[in-house]
């Protein structure tokens, strides 16, 4: 068998209503390219029959169709990541399995890499979804050509082709947990776009929940771009000044309702404590066989002591300890 010019790229996920059709118009458009393909299907770990009817169509084509079975659900991502790291085709094409994309659109793609670019992208025209899905894809388009530097007119559209050097540095990149098209961008040197139609999904539902979609385009924003590290950055500065203000604004409030601070006492513990204070504070002195001490709080204050706590020590010998009286 030749080595295959075309390698088109299918992550599968409980997509049993649609596999079929698919198989069946996207074999007659690239067996009507003239050139060698293979078909590289993921299979992500579906609970329907989709895995046994991708091993069925590999018995019909050996030669052109090879599945790839995950043990379990990985994600879209990572079953293109799998299939890249196996493919043998010069032009990669990647493609849903939900027919929402036309597998008669590919020759567009393939008539732009032919045409010198390294990574083609599509944009979908009279985009066919549910008003939700569409807008929402607007605001992050938005908010994706503003902090980052991929343009791109549509991200959501898997109908792509890159380069086979492209795929090579995805792959060699090590990335488990990005988005595949923005990242293909950042390597290309020529990219382009291509205007391609979008239908309605004939069967099933889509697989993306919306917890996906955020996650998705967090990644799209974090891995292409400093501006939420610099936001959150300030952000955590700003409460920083803030926490400080506060706490400097409430330490003289603290002092007036008659806190205990730290200041300096010297003398025996065995014999007098005399409190040593800075100008304006009272001075608090006791002598008793056990050394105590107190301290009055500004209540209670009437020009001498008349009641204060105690703290009990054991004799020791002289030595320094600490204290301050509020005046």
């Amino acid at each position: 068998m030749a080595k295959p010019y075309v390698s088109v790229v299918i992550p599968v996920y409980n997509e049993q209503d649609n596999l079929e059709a698919l198989f069946t118009r996207l074999t007659a458009v690239l067996d009507r390219t003239g050139k060698p393909f293979e078909i590289v299907f993921t299979n992500d770990g579906s609970r329907d029959r989709s895995g046994a009817m991708l091993r069925e169509f590999h018995e019909r084509r050996p030669d052109q169709v090879r599945v790839i079975d995950f043990n379990g659900n990985f994600g879209q991502h990572m079953a293109i990541m799998a299939a890249f790291e196996r493919v043998r085709g010069e032009v990669v094409v990647t493609l849903d399995a939900d027919l929402q994309n036309p597998p008669e659109e590919i020759p567009k793609l393939l008539a732009a890499v032919e045409a010198g670019h390294d990574v083609v992208g599509g944009y979908r025209k009279n985009r066919r979804d549910t008003f939700f899905r569409k807008y929402a894809s607007k605001i992050i388009n938005g908010i994706r050509a503003k902090i980052t530097n991929i343009r791109m007119r549509d991200q959501g559209c898997m109908l792509r082709a890159s380069g086979r050097n492209i795929v090579e540095h995805i792959t060699a990149s090590g990335e488990t947990s990005t988005f595949i098209p923005a990242l293909a961008y950042s390597y290309a040197a020529k990219p382009a776009e291509v205007e391609v139609e979008h239908a309605a999904r004939a069967a099933g539902e889509s697989k993306y929940r919306l917890y996906d979609l955020i996650r998705l385009n967090f990644d799209l924003m974090t891995g292409f771009s400093i501006a939420p590290l610099q936001f959150f950055s300030a952000l955590g500065l700003l409460l920083g000044v803030i926490s400080e203000g506060l706490r400097m604004t409430a330490l003289p409030a603290a002092r007036a309702i008659g806190r205990i601070h730290i200041g300096t006492m010297t003398g025996k513990l065995n014999g007098v404590i005399a409190a040593t204070t800075p100008s304006g504070w009272r001075s608090v002195t006791a002598s008793t066989p056990v050394a105590t001490f107190g301290v009055l709080r500004p209540a209670m204050w009437t020009g001498r002591p008349q009641a204060y706590s105690t703290v009990s020590m054991p004799r020791v010998t002289p030595t320094r300890a600490s204290a301050k009286v509020l005046p």
